[in-house]
């Protein structure tokens, strides 16, 4: 957790090739100029190993906040609306139909050309898709932010201190990742309600599944859910005490004991449970979007021209992998909701209650529990160590950790409690233990913690629109650039002569 988005690539454009502006001459030239840089940021993060792909998002994300102004000013002014304060009118002039014609290759959603390992492309051809492609990419970098924020809290070889309730460490990362989702599903709300209005003169269908208004809205549940889970992480100490326990370079151990403070349990069982709400809010947002496309078309064998051979324009379902991870994360929510009514009745000296809350959890997480706990098998707790393991190792690589919603770590706790508290029941307590049913049916409900703050559209300064009333200064050759997937290379050698090693890098 968060979602390991993958960011897409797209291809060069030149807007002087299509608009020319009257009141703003060099408003085409720089906003081709600002694309430039996101298409360059992009392609060359793509190419980066996934250990130096953190540490480039900042990058990403402030090129894509220099271009959104001057793409929203091109489309104000061939909407003609006023922008910022109701003073500047753009009198742009569309000189091609349809005004674009740009290519994104989706990420989000199957859109798949037999013989190729990656999505094909989708053209664009209204201001309007490229908004919601350019959106849905800051999104995508406010979550893996998020990600790489969170990333040292699930380390087995960090020093930092990191497992106490009250570190600094830990509440300084919590917290800026919280930061990070909750402007993610503000912009996330933002570009739902924008696809959801009606745009005049933009005959052409949404291209992909990416940047539809329903994964938008998907998209903006799914980060208030795991901003609400973070909110719960922030003073919950079981998932720092497993931790702590498999960190090889943890030394506390030696001279203290682990830390259990009392918790609000209660009132987090209910902010899990809005997160859970809303999980699966964005669950059947996205699982409905499975109606065949063109790439469904493709995989079917249907027959295109020889220009659609390698590109899409439109169509395919969203992931499946992605709409697996939201349903997983709506039963991790609710099955660390059922920890946390566990260990409120655990407090109150209802250990029967408590061990039924954690059948529960384990059932939510679609874990059979067992009457009779039997000694595990050889080869079952070697798969098992040999899953802990592996996902240790796309921790400290930073690869795709965490795909699982978190079920694993839960599964992690529960069964600690539960392997505690059974052992306490058997040898003093012994109460009956509730069954699961009627303690799920007992289920109060969820309360929220976070409330969206309504996402600020940026829009270009007095001195910058002044700037762009001049003439331009130099030809808009942007849209001549080469192909995202060629390699960039200084000159190309003639055919059958031997590579210099001047020509490549």
């Amino acid at each position: 957790m968060p979602y390991p988005f993958i960011l897409p690539t797209t291809s060069a454009f030149s807007y002087s090739s299509s608009f020319t502006c009257d009141s703003h001459p060099s408003l085409p030239l720089t906003a081709s100029t600002h694309r430039g840089v996101v298409r360059d940021a992009l392609k060359k993060h793509k190419r980066l190993p996934p250990s130096a792909q953190a540490s480039n998002l900042s990058t990403i994300s402030s090129a894509l906040a220099s271009y959104l102004p001057y793409l929203l000013a091109v489309d104000a002014g061939l909407a003609h609306r006023r922008i910022g304060d109701g003073s500047e009118l753009f009198s742009i002039i569309q000189r091609a139909s349809p005004p674009l014609s740009i290519e994104w290759r989706p990420t989000l959603s199957d859109v798949f050309i037999p013989g190729k390992r990656e999505n094909a492309r989708v053209k664009v051809h209204t201001p309007e898709h490229e908004i919601a492609f350019v959106l849905a990419t800051q999104g995508y970098v406010l979550t893996l932010l998020a990600r790489s924020a969170l990333q040292p809290l699930y380390s087995t070889t960090t020093s930092l201190d990191l497992y106490g309730i009250g570190s600094s460490d830990r509440q300084v990362a919590i917290t800026t990742a919280t930061k990070y989702l909750l402007d993610a599903a503000s912009l996330y709300d933002y570009l739902a309600r924008r696809s959801e209005q009606p745009q005049p003169g933009q005959p052409h269908a949404v291209p992909c599944a990416d940047i539809s208004a329903s994964t938008a809205r998907a998209q903006s549940h799914l980060a208030l859910a795991e901003a609400t889970l973070l909110a719960v992480l922030k003073d919950d100490p079981y998932p720092a005490i497993v931790a702590q326990d498999r960190n090889k370079n943890d030394k506390e151990w030696m001279y203290k004991a682990p830390e259990v403070p009392k918790v609000r349990a209660h009132l987090f069982a209910r902010l899990c449970l809005a997160a859970a709400e809303h999980a699966a809010k964005a669950h059947s947002l996205c699982a409905w979007q499975a109606g065949p496309g063109v790439g469904a078309s493709l995989r079917l064998g249907s027959k295109k021209g020889p220009e659609e051979s390698d590109e899409a324009t439109g169509g395919g379902k969203v992931n499946e992998g992605f709409v697996r991870y939201l349903e997983d994360l709506r039963r991790m929510s609710r099955a660390k909701a059922c920890r946390f009514f566990g260990i409120d009745a655990e407090l109150s000296g209802q250990n029967g209650d408590a061990i039924g809350w954690l059948h529960a959890a384990l059932q939510e997480l679609g874990i059979e529990v067992k009457d009779q706990p039997k000694k595990s098998s050889g080869f079952s707790k070697f798969k098992k160590e040999w899953n802990d393991k592996r996902e240790d190792r796309k921790i400290e690589k930073g690869t795709a950790w965490g795909a699982d919603a978190g079920r694993l770590e839960e599964t992690r706790v529960v069964e600690m409690l539960e392997a505690k508290w059974s052992k306490q029941n058997d040898t003093m307590f012994s109460q009956p233990i509730t069954p699961a049913g009627n303690l799920l049916a007992q289920m109060p409900s969820a309360r929220e913690i976070h409330a969206l703050k309504p996402y600020q559209v940026p829009v270009l300064d007095s001195r910058t629109l002044e700037a762009i009333r001049a003439p331009p200064d130099r030809s808009d050759d942007f849209g001549d650039e080469p192909s995202s997937e060629e390699d960039t290379l200084k000159e190309r050698a003639p055919p059958g002569s031997f590579p210099s090693g001047s020509s490549y890098y």
